[in-house]
C-alpha cells in the first residue's frame, strides 16, 4: 500500500462560505477498510440536523500485539468545522502505519476524523446548531456531537486522548497537556517531532494561558472551559494532549508535522509505560 498523496481539492485553501465534502477526508479511510488486516471497523453515529442525516465516524486500527496490555487511544480532529488539517493529518497517520505496523505494536487507536460534520460542511467553527462544541464537554450539553462522543470516551476507558486543531492566530506549533508530566515526557518530543517541518510557537502566553517552549499545562483551565478531555473526576486519567498547528502554513507541512507528534507520542508512551511498570 503506497503513501496516501493529499490530493489538491484537499490542501486547497477554502473560503469562507463554501461547502465541503466529507469524502474530502473520509474516502481514503473507507478504502483502507476494505483491505487492511489492521482498521477492523468503522461505525457511524447518526443524527439529523435541519432535516439532513449525517453521521461522525469512528475508525479503529488495531497494531500488532505487544505481549502486555494494550494501549488505548482516542484521536479527535476537526471539531471545529473549519480545521480539517487534523483530519487531513489522520489520513497521512494511518497511511504511515500501514506501511510500518510496527510503530503501532500494542495500540488500539479510535480514530474519530469528523466530529463537527455540519460544521465541516458549511466550513465554519461552529455546528449547523450554533454550538461551539469545544466548549461543551462534561456540560450536560444537548449537542448530538457531544453527547456521541462523551459516551465514547465514557466507555472506551482510554489510556490517553489526543485532540488535533489548527490555529489561525498562531506562528507556530503548540500544544496542550493534562500536567507537567505530560508535557515533558510527551507534549515536548511530540514537538520535537513536529519541529522538523514547522517552527514552534514560542510565546509566554497562548490563548490567554502561561506557556514555556509551545507548552500549555491546562488541565484546570481545559475543565473550566469545557474542552475535549477525559470523564471528570477518574482516580487514574488518561494523558490529555492538543497538538494546534498554525493554520497559515502549507497543509502539507502542518499533515506532515501531525503525523511526526502523533508517531513521537507513540513511541514516548510506550517507553513510558515500560519504564513505570520495572520500578
Amino acid at each position: 500500500m503506497t503513501i496516501v498523496k493529499l490530493s489538491p481539492s484537499n490542501l486547497a485553501p477554502v473560503t469562507a462560505g463554501q461547502r465541503q465534502q466529507p469524502d474530502q477526508v473520509l474516502s481514503y479511510l473507507d478504502s483502507v477498510t476494505d483491505r487492511s488486516r489492521h482498521l477492523l471497523s468503522r461505525a457511524v453515529k447518526k443524527f439529523e440536523s435541519g432535516g439532513e442525516e449525517y453521521g461522525i465516524p469512528r475508525f479503529i486500527w488495531s497494531g500488532p500485539a505487544g505481549g502486555g496490555d494494550t494501549f488505548r487511544l482516542g484521536l479527535f480532529a476537526t471539531l471545529n468545522g473549519d480545521e480539517p488539517e487534523g483530519a487531513i493529518a489522520l489520513n497521512r497517520f494511518i497511511s504511515e502505519l500501514e506501511q510500518t505496523p510496527e510503530r503501532a505494536r500494542g495500540y488500539s487507536l479510535f480514530i474519530y476524523p469528523l466530529c463537527n460534520p455540519t460544521g465541516f460542511e458549511d466550513n465554519t467553527r461552529l455546528s449547523r446548531t450554533g454550538h461551539a462544541l469545544n466548549r461543551l464537554f462534561w456540560t450536560e450539553s444537548e449537542a448530538l456531537e457531544v453527547r456521541f462522543l462523551e459516551s465514547e470516551i465514557w466507555m472506551q476507558a482510554f489510556h490517553g486522548i489526543i485532540n488535533l486543531r489548527s490555529d489561525a492566530e498562531s506562528a507556530g506549533v503548540y500544544g496542550f497537556a493534562s500536567g507537567a508530566v505530560i508535557a515533558h515526557a510527551l507534549l515536548n518530543p511530540a514537538l520535537q517531532a513536529a519541529e522538523k517541518y514547522l517552527p514552534r510557537n514560542y510565546q509566554r502566553e497562548i490563548e490567554g494561558i502561561p506557556a514555556r517552549r509551545g507548552m500549555v499545562y491546562a488541565d484546570i483551565y481545559n475543565a473550566a472551559r469545557g474542552a475535549l478531555r477525559a470523564v471528570p473526576g477518574l482516580e487514574n486519567p488518561p494523558f490529555e494532549i492538543t497538538l494546534a498547528t498554525p493554520r497559515s502554513a502549507v497543509v502539507q507541512l502542518q499533515v506532515e508535522a501531525l503525523n511526526a507528534a502523533l508517531l513521537a507520542i507513540l513511541d514516548e508512551f510506550r517507553a513510558l509505560q515500560a519504564y513505570a511498570q520495572s520500578i
